[in-house]
């Protein structure tokens, strides 16, 4: 099923472009609400064992039958869309799957997965607006809704959850909980900054060269000016911050590299070969650059998949990206104090109209 959602950008090819797929959801929700639809959203709010779908996922339908998203591999969102078709929701609720062993046969959930899912009904679009704003933006925000009212408030993120379900309260984040600088303007980069939106990166691209800047072609990207290593420290570089250097001239990946490396950043990378990187690491010791610092250094950057061409080379950046973020990632409850919070920590909680609500029911 096809939709044109109004006000979405668009690549110049004409398709969506690579967005996370809750920001596709919330897109079409809104669009499903301003169309006068009745709306649900679901969300992942708790898992055990071998779960499909990661805790914050988001699937919604509408009273005529369009769907999106997912919160399992299938299964589940028919059971949902069956139960919507008879009873569309009008109220908040808790629903189960996978309790028992009938419920994971039924429903297709690996061995011992137990999935739990918040159901609303939206009708306000204050809170769906704005968390399209914050992720549009690059930032992060809170979605609060109370489970005894159905209040929803917004207020600005943190990143150390993707969802979290207490007695009273469920609490949804938004926005890319990562940021990609890119250091080079190059063929490279452009499928790297075109590809990273839909793995929940915010890019950001630092090149000195004019003619580089000049001929850069790929959306979405935001530029930092000034010099390499002065790009780098006003980054604020955090722990869910990846620096990559791309440009192939050591002027300017170094410059780059000798600060990214001092910093908490999550990952450094650099493109070249065996032979740049030995000369690369080098350089870096006689720039003020420790032993210890320069073995985070990741290169020659990217899986080693015998990749040469530009797409392919960011393929296997991104590749070593993933691996590293899936194994090595900031545990839970690690409170990592991030650019976009030192830049809007200062704003106030901003308070959605949501409407009231009844006790939630738990749905087996």
């Amino acid at each position: 099923m096809s939709h044109t959602i109004p006000g979405e950008a668009r690549t110049e090819s004409g398709n969506i472009p690579m967005h996370a797929m809750n920001n596709q959801v919330l897109a079409h929700v809104q669009a499903w609400v301003e169309q006068g639809k009745a709306v649900a959203l679901v969300t992942v709010v708790r898992n055990w064992g071998s779960a499909p779908r990661p805790l914050g996922s988001l699937f919604a339908a509408t009273d005529a039958g369009d769907f999106i998203g997912s919160v399992s591999g299938g299964c589940v969102e028919d059971d949902l869309l069956r139960q919507f078709s008879q009873a569309f929701p009008q109220t908040i609720a808790i629903v189960r799957y996978g309790v028992d062993a009938e419920d994971v046969r039924r429903f297709g959930l690996p061995c011992g997965g137990t999935l739990e899912l918040f159901v609303e009904r939206v009708t306000d679009l204050h809170s769906i607006k704005a968390a399209r704003a914050a992720m549009a933006g690059g930032q992060l925000l809170e979605r609060h809704i109370n489970l005894l009212t159905g209040e929803v408030s917004t207020c600005t993120g943190s990143q150390d959850f993707f969802v979290r379900y207490e007695k009273n309260e469920v609490v949804q984040l938004f926005g890319p909980r990562w940021r990609l600088l890119i250091i080079g303007a190059g063929a490279v980069s452009e499928y790297l900054a075109s590809m990273a939106p839909a793995l929940d990166f915010s890019v950001y691209l630092n090149d000195p060269r004019e003619a580089q800047r000049n001929n850069w072609r790929a959306p979405g990207v935001q530029w930092l000016d000034g010099m390499p290593d002065d790009a780098v420290i006003g980054f604020r570089p955090d722990c869910r911050t990846v620096i990559v250097t791309l440009s192939h001239d050591p002027k300017v990946d170094d410059m780059a590299l000798m600060e990214a490396l001092k910093t908490d950043a999550f990952y450094v990378g650099a493109i070249g070969s065996i032979a740049s990187t030995r000369a690369r690491r080098e350089r870096l010791l006689t720039l003020d650059v420790s032993e210890h610092e320069v073995d985070k250094l990741h290169a020659p950057v990217g899986l080693p998949i015998h990749s040469r061409a530009p797409a392919e080379i960011a393929i296997a950046i991104l590749a070593e990206l993933i691996a590293a973020r899936n194994t090595q990632c900031v545990p839970q409850g690690v409170v990592c104090q991030t650019q976009a919070q030192t830049q809007t920590q200062a704003q106030g909680q901003d308070q959605g109209q949501g409407q009231a609500q009844p006790q939630p029911q738990t749905l087996t």
